[in-house]
């Protein structure tokens, strides 16, 4: 049901790769907002934690130039590739396992990453060990309880269908010790692990193109594990599939929420 490194989404299954870049697509934009309200400039250290693919990383590396650097880790780094133009280093790494690399950061970013750490919390003071004094630490997580239907308008069968699977992929999610409504404890746990200056928001995608593309990446990598759970039948995910194709259907995301904090100065 999930792979060797105990995560439920497999980054080896053929289907992260749609997968991996829906979420580019939707969450981006948002994430490189945040980055540069914290300053993010040349000549900075920056880790970026489960980098996923390489959008993140190289839009980093362009910022800070070649007098910074970039380090994208992920416990699969097949997905994150190589930028010529803007490089930056890839290592595999586990951040619930592993101590973090060699810092101080003064800036470290994780993205739809510890909600699924069994360890997230000494994840978590590991990253704010690893920041400089004066250095941001920037997480963001999905919070599936918040708003958890894919069809937040539910009017028919095809909507209803939807949001039964989203809630066995949910069910998946905590048997695999996922929180499903962890996005709203991060500025807590900034400010319970030193942070300063602690602040958050949230995005919440409701429907677009990029939706539509996350939701059938999602359900075509999930659709063994649902079967195999007990959770949901083939012919039930063949119906939806072909529900996405014929069109016209509204896929809402769980609403990401993003948290800041600093580090404090040394005195």
């Amino acid at each position: 049901m999930a792979d060797r490194d105990g995560y439920l989404l497999d980054n080896r299954q053929v289907e992260a790769g749609g997968r991996l870049a829906a979420l580019s697509a939707l969450f981006d934009p948002w994430t490189f907002r945040h980055l540069e309200q914290l300053g993010l400039a040349a000549g900075w250290r920056c880790w970026e934690v489960g980098a996923g693919g390489p959008t993140v990383a190289s839009w980093m590396a362009a910022r800070v130039g070649a007098d910074g650097t970039v380090l994208a880790t992920d416990i699969d780094v097949s997905w994150i590739g190589e930028d010529g133009e803007h490089p930056f280093e890839v290592r595999r790494h586990d951040v619930g396992l592993e101590e973090p690399p060699i810092g101080p950061f003064d800036l470290i970013h994780a993205r739809l990453v510890l909600v699924h750490v069994p360890r997230r919390l000494e994840a978590l003071a590991a990253m704010v060990g690893a920041l400089r004094p004066g250095g941001w630490l920037l997480v963001e997580d999905a919070d599936p309880e918040l708003q958890p239907l894919t069809c937040i308008d539910e009017h028919g069968p095809e909507q209803a269908l939807a949001n039964k699977l989203r809630r066995d992929f949910r069910t998946l999610l905590v048997r695999r010790g996922a929180l499903t409504d962890f996005g709203r404890t991060l500025p807590r746990l900034l400010r319970s692990a030193g942070l300063s200056e602690v602040a958050a928001d949230a995005f919440f995608p409701v429907t677009g193109s990029d939706c539509t593309t996350l939701e059938k990446a999602t359900v075509e990598q999930m659709r063994g594990p649902l079967v195999a759970g007990g959770l949901a039948t083939d012919d039930e995910i063949g119906r939806h599939l072909s529900n996405i194709a014929a069109g016209g259907l509204d896929f809402a995301t769980s609403p990401m929420i993003s948290a800041w904090g600093r580090k404090p100065p040394t005195r």
